[in-house]
């Protein structure tokens, strides 16, 4: 932890009532509300003072719901295209890059821009005596494994098998991290039940997702980026989706800088996209439903299999709730896009080959509707935009590093009862698990 670092000052806001109320420490919901809907952090300080740049995220720690600071963490780096604004004629495009990219200042070891989530998810835990408990389809999994281990925090990851490639690291992971999987055929939304399962148990808390304010704040670095590097709010957001978490990160950070008053008043319209043929958000957008469409869960573990960006297989993600994407579409206005594998492909090797780094598939369904909106002429050549690389330079760091994997603790069928799990977790973290919630 940093020797001067203060508390971030901040209260709670219930996006359903509009009730303020204060940090319990860990809260997750609005108290004694019956209708579920996302809380808001709302920080003392209006207008950010963006810190030192040695602080990593914590530079942009006046918008962190944070206690203390971890070791090891990079902000993304926003910088103003050359080669790709000038392949699609556009004059304003700034990328914003997570990933693995020393020479434009980001150095994200697990090449993620989860790992925004991880640091400042830990930086809110004020005591590591609970075990955190994070359900992910890869990159999130990642990004909390070095993180934790590398900050002592107790973590239990649930992870489907078919996902697990996506564990690498450049050094080991410590005991106090373990994996455990739901077996092959699964898919995020069995991981995210086991996860379920074990936040019965005395002693684990859920890590949260979209409804914990420090993953959504954290995930809103990349727009504190963005924003106090061009000094202005851009008119146009580029990012791909899984749970659409960090598009409304995204549109919360914009309306924080509305109200700091030094960046312009607009909102800068969101363009979200999809995998095809995983499209549960884009189907329910483009049926201006804010209720999900019905999907079957084995249609949906099939499209699944065929998407190429795995992080995009959310199937219940923070949509329909109050203060979720489709509030957040709604109100700064924008699109959901899809992309097909091969135009993901093809737009990654455009990347490269433009800007100079490899960029994950996510990205990479991103950059393709980027692609896509400016040959259709949908897109001013003047316009602001931003293009929200969440992942990349994993090929290069790879290259330069002996890369490690992470093996599992144990395999769990797709539906575990909570007795099995409750075994499981006893043996793995060596702990009496007296009571269960």
């Amino acid at each position: 932890m940093t020797k001067d670092f203060r508390p971030t000052d901040y209260i709670l806001e219930s996006l359903e009532t509009g009730k303020r109320f204060e940090d319990e420490g860990w809260t997750l919901d609005a108290p004694g509300e019956e209708k579920p809907c996302l809380i808001r952090a709302i920080y003392d300080k209006k207008q950010i003072e963006v810190k030192d740049n040695s602080l990593g995220i914590y530079k942009f720690s006046d918008w962190l719901p944070v206690h203390k600071t971890l070791e090891g963490s990079s902000a993304p780096a926003t910088y103003k295209s050359e080669g790709l604004a000038k392949y699609l004629g556009l004059n304003n495009l700034y990328i914003t890059f997570s990933g693995y990219w020393p020479e434009k200042g980001a150095n994200f070891r697990t090449c993620s821009f989860k790992e925004t989530e991880a640091y400042s998810v830990g930086g809110r835990l004020e005591v590591d005596k609970n075990i955190l408990v994070v359900a992910s389809a890869g990159n999130t999994a990642r990004a909390f494994a070095r993180v934790c281990s590398d900050n002592n925090i107790p973590l239990l990851l649930c992870v489907p098998e078919d996902n697990i490639g996506a564990l690498w690291f450049d050094e080991p992971i410590k005991d106090n991290v373990r994996l455990v999987v739901t077996k092959s055929g699964s898919d995020y939304f069995d991981a995210i039940h086991l996860s379920e399962l074990a936040c019965q148990l005395d002693g684990f808390i859920a890590e949260g997702g979209a409804k914990n304010v420090a993953r959504r704040d954290g995930m809103a670095c990349t727009v504190n980026s963005a924003v106090t590097e061009i000094g202005k709010i851009p008119d146009f957001y580029f990012q791909a989706v899984g749970s659409g978490t960090g598009a409304i990160a995204a549109w919360e950070a914009n309306l924080r800088f509305i109200e700091d008053g030094r960046f312009g008043s607009n909102k800068m319209k969101l363009m979200v996209s999809q995998n095809t043929p995983f499209l549960p958000m884009h189907d329910a957008w483009k049926e201006d439903s804010r209720e999900m469409l019905p999907l079957d869960d084995d249609l949906a573990r099939k499209q699944v299999e065929e998407i190429v960006a795995k992080v995009l297989s959310n199937r219940k993600p923070p949509y329909s709730i109050v203060g979720g994407l489709y509030d957040a579409l709604k109100d700064a206005g924008g699109d959901v896009l899809k992309a097909t594998n091969e135009e993901a492909a093809e737009a990654a090797r455009i990347f490269e080959e433009t800007e100079g780094n490899d960029i994950h598939p996510a990205a990479a369904v991103a950059t393709a509707t980027l692609i896509n909106h400016a040959k259709e002429g949908k897109l001013d050549k003047d316009a602001c935009i931003v293009l929200n690389i969440t992942g990349g330079g994993e090929e290069r760091f790879k290259r330069e590093k002996d890369i490690l994997y992470l093996k599992p603790s144990h395999v769990f069928d797709i539906n575990p009862d909570v007795s099995e799990v409750r075994e499981v977790m006893e043996k793995l973290f060596k702990i009496e698990i007296k009571t269960t919630v």
